[in-house]
């Protein structure tokens, strides 16, 4: 699998750059010591970067949920304004930059994305319902690219969603770039059904539909309907019960082939799944081997069987 375009923005101080307020940095390394092992990252610390000091005056949101305003919590300063120019240049620069990610920082006032602090103006009381203004920058101009915080990474099933989701990313923009006519989104719609079946049926009916009705759409307006079908689908969580499902789908396709031992054995290691006794990764590992040695064409091609790098071990997890 080839990963040296895939390209992911990152809060800067994830990294281990020292640029937080107090001089510090918040080195996450599973960021730094994994996933840079396949992913090139495009660091933004939007205070830095928007020209304020190293240490500098903490920071928070203030005022109405949907349109904070940023100030400095001892001395009052709004760098709002600030921050919104900011914002905005770095957007036309991130639209080159081709990403198939975003991975922001926590908390933070300008690049949290989730259940960040908003003050009231009395800066007594807070509610936990805000976005960094930054972090919603992005979101708005890219409601397609997958966003995520460092902190939920380390949940096991935040963390292989979002990171299928960059991976889907990059292959429906490879395919783009092949120059995409009905005929190869046919084939590309193919090989990610069991994909889209495991994150959402509904998706999976859906663009099945839109894609055997495609040739009474203009190509443009095709393509734009798929890719936005297709990543919302994959927004979905892949479930045990929705994997559960695939997995006895792709037996299907062995029904011809499989010894009435070899089928016993597979239907043991799904059962084991589906009853959170062994990850994801067993029963994947047999119907793999049963795909090599049956040689099922169809299978070989399917993205679910091999949608990321086996050593990021995200199909591990009970």
């Amino acid at each position: 699998m080839m990963t040296e375009n895939i390209k992911v923005g990152v809060s800067s101080c994830l990294l281990g750059n020292t640029v937080r307020y107090d001089g510090g940095h918040k080195r996450d390394r599973y960021i730094t010591d994994t996933l840079s092992q396949y992913f090139q990252f495009v660091p933004v610390c939007p205070e830095v970067d928007s020209g304020m000091t190293v240490p500098r005056e903490a920071m928070r949101l203030v005022g109405e949920i949907e349109s904070p305003r940023l100030l400095t919590i001892r001395s009052g300063i709004d760098h709002t304004e600030r921050m919104e120019d900011f914002c905005r240049r770095k957007i036309e620069e991130l639209k080159k930059e081709d990403l198939c990610g975003f991975i922001f920082k926590s908390d933070s006032p300008s690049s949290g994305l989730y259940r960040v602090k908003v003050y009231t103006p009395s800066g007594m009381n807070s509610v936990r319902k805000g976005k960094g203004l930054f972090a919603r920058a992005v979101a708005e101009t890219f409601p397609l690219l997958p966003l995520e915080e460092e902190g939920r990474l380390h949940d096991a099933v935040l963390r292989e969603n979002f990171i299928e989701r960059v991976f889907s990313y990059r292959r429906w923009k490879d395919f783009l770039l092949e120059g995409p006519d009905y005929k190869k989104l046919i084939r590309f719609h193919t090989r990610q059904k069991l994909l889209l079946l495991a994150h959402s049926p509904r998706h999976y009916a859906l663009l099945g539909k839109l894609v055997a009705g495609g040739k009474g759409l203009p190509p443009g307006e095709l393509l734009s309907r798929y890719e936005e079908g297709f990543l919302e689908g994959l927004k979905s969580f892949a479930t045990v019960k929705k994997n559960a499902n695939v997995l006895h789908h792709l037996m299907g396709y062995f029904k011809t082939h499989l010894t009435r031992d070899e089928k016993a054995e597979l239907l043991e290691v799904i059962k084991g799944y589906s009853g959170s006794l062994a990850p994801l990764t067993v029963p994947l590992t047999l119907v793999n081997h049963y795909v090599r040695k049956y040689d099922v064409a169809y299978l070989k091609g399917q993205v679910y069987l091999h949608p990321h790098p086996a050593e990021l071990m995200l199909r591990n997890h009970v």
